[in-house]
């Protein structure tokens, strides 16, 4: 053993409630696989300090190429499109196979298993029954003196739905067909038009496919990138344009839906995927460092955090961390995540916690805590809300109903979840009858003359002579 070696010998409850002695061995220069700090220490509030600054860490180093992308398709149409696929994704596509054929989508039923129709179903319903409490309606307020007032809730035209084709093409993400296609059809979009990228062969997943035929899509194209996203925004000769994108993606999507943002709405700009879980004493380290972990293997900038009130719960996550890691097929970039991103944050009371969480903004905000329900109305800023030890984010992700495209960075203060309302606006409606304007003229044209906006003020004198 070498000298600048120890062991620390710690009492851990394993997943079955019981108690048993684990014995670590930490090497000199070893690097621990994540922070343990309290939130009153120099390290501490330096580390929070940059987690509350995190929005400026968004990377924007591909701003350039993304913008010389976004002219290219907007010049050339399809021409640059198909150059880029070729280039990057699908070396032989064509502008003919560009597009998804209906005996594609229909094959692909053939090619995905029942285990698989059973499950997106289940998820289907689940999403659909949340979304459709989200409708907004159209309204009317009307005056005794004739005045109508209200407002017009319509859908926008058409949508344009980017869907990641994962890690290669061998792990699609089935999930964000269906949080971005269904409050699109929930909000009655009469026009879904899918975009992912084709794998080497021209190929979309089966999966992803059916995801889309169960929802209603059938309008897919095989291309992604930041050259969907133009094409969606500008329009191509085949890639029709429309009037919001949502979806997400690498830094080239996040970036050219920024460039783009204006001429089309978009969700939102989507940072790294983050949790933050809070937990006293009555916490279960198993399930604390299994959702980290969930969190971590997104993404080597993925941001798990924990924040606790208990001493012993902090160490024996860490150490459940290091047991759950190498279980995981994505273990790399969780163990990147966990040191590089992640921390372990000790603080005195439930308060402290709770006023921290508030000020992170965090995406993903769990409260494995004794009666979460009673500390609920103290948060302010979250994506999503967890309540107790067996509701872990994963459920969220996939069947629980509310949706998972969640603001990060921060923008929880600011922003909500993606929702039916993405996809609506909403026109003001004004009548007057004449008494109503005869009652209101001065107050109007009081308010002109003080603005210096003579034509306004004379509008109403016209009409009350």
């Amino acid at each position: 053993m070498f000298a600048a070696d120890f062991f620390l010998k710690i009492s851990v409850r394993n997943v079955y409630g019981y108690q048993e002695r684990v014995l670590f061995r930490y090497m000199s220069g070893a690097k621990m696989i994540i922070q343990r700090l309290k939130v009153d220490s120099e390290q501490g509030r330096k580390y929070i300090a940059g987690i509350l600054d995190r929005f400026t860490l968004a990377d924007t180093g591909c701003s350039t190429a993304v913008a010389k992308i976004i002219k290219q398709v907007r010049d050339k149409g399809d021409e640059a499109v198909l150059d880029y696929s070729r280039k990057f994704d699908s070396p032989d596509m064509t502008i003919e196979n560009m597009r998804v054929t209906g005996e594609e989508l229909h094959r692909a039923q053939s090619e995905v298993g029942d285990d698989f129709k059973e499950s997106l179903r289940f998820a289907v319903d689940r999403i659909k029954v949340f979304h459709e409490r989200e409708m907004e309606d159209s309204w009317l307020l009307t005056r005794d003196d004739g005045t109508v007032t209200g407002r017009l809730v319509r859908p926008v035209d058409s949508a344009g739905l980017y869907v990641p084709g994962g890690q290669g093409g061998s792990t699609p993400l089935v999930s964000s067909v269906l949080m971005n296609g269904i409050p699109a059809a929930i909000a009655g979009v009469p026009r879904r038009v899918m975009v992912t990228p084709a794998d080497k062969q021209g190929q979309v997943s089966p999966a992803l496919l059916v995801a889309a035929r169960e929802i209603g899509i059938s309008e897919i194209f095989k291309v992604g990138s930041a050259w969907s996203i133009a094409a969606l925004a500008f329009g191509t000769e085949s890639i029709p344009k429309v009037d919001v994108i949502v979806g997400p993606g690498n830094q080239y999507v996040a970036e050219a839906k920024r460039q783009v943002m204006g001429r089309v709405r978009i969700d939102m700009i989507a940072g790294p995927s983050e949790v933050l879980i809070i937990a006293d004493e009555t916490a279960n380290p198993v399930f604390i460092a299994a959702d980290m972990l969930a969190q971590a293997e997104h993404d080597p900038q993925a941001l798990p955090l924990l924040i606790t009130t208990s001493e012993k719960i902090a160490d024996n996550t860490v150490i459940e961390l290091e047991k759950q890691l190498v279980l995981l097929h994505r273990q790399d970039i969780a163990r990147i995540s966990l040191q590089e991103k992640g921390a372990v944050l000790i603080t005195e009371s439930l308060d402290s916690a709770m006023e921290l969480a508030n000020d992170i903004a965090i995406e993903h905000l769990e409260l494995q805590i004794h009666e979460p329900w009673q500390w609920l109305p103290k948060v302010r800023h979250a994506g999503a809300v967890f309540l107790g030890g067996y509701t872990p984010e994963a459920a969220g992700d996939y069947v629980a109903g509310p949706n998972h495209v969640l603001p990060t960075m921060g923008t929880a203060k600011i922003s909500s979840a993606l929702g039916v309302e993405t996809f609506l606006k909403k026109s003001s409606i004004i009548s007057y009858s004449r008494q109503a304007l005869l009652n209101d003229a001065k107050h109007i044209q009081l308010l002109a003359s003080l603005e210096g906006l003579t034509a306004h003020e004379r509008s109403v004198a016209l009409r009350i002579k």
